[in-house]
């Protein structure tokens, strides 16, 4: 008999990260919804290849030998992720699911190899 994804070394996750990012999108959606006016998909997608932008010009100067305050890049990632979530809020994505489906997948292929 196989193993379920559940029962997978460090698959137990899968699940629960799954909800949380549902539940956080949600939240998220929610309070967009309250404080600002309705944006189209197009304008999230824009918005989160500036915020992926900025997170790798962070990148890049650090690559280069600046220092930068590691809150600097918490603040991009934030970002980033806030981007993320409004894009898939407004094409109708559920991120939580998207996201446990394909960490499946790369277990799938993972362990198939």
């Amino acid at each position: 008999m196989g193993e379920t994804d559940s029962n997978r070394p460090g698959m137990q996750f899968v699940e629960q990260t799954g909800e949380a990012i549902a539940r956080v999108q949600r939240e998220l959606h929610a309070y967009n919804v309250a404080a600002f006016p309705p944006r189209p998909p197009e304008f999230f997608a824009l918005e989160l290849a500036g915020e992926c932008g900025e997170l790798a010009n962070k990148e890049k100067k650090l690559w280069k030998g600046r220092r930068l305050p590691l809150e600097d890049l918490a603040e991009e990632a934030a970002d980033v992720l806030i981007a993320l979530i409004n894009y898939s809020n407004a094409r109708g994505i559920d991120l939580g699911a998207a996201v446990a489906l394909k960490i499946r997948e790369i277990e799938r292929r993972r362990t198939a190899e």
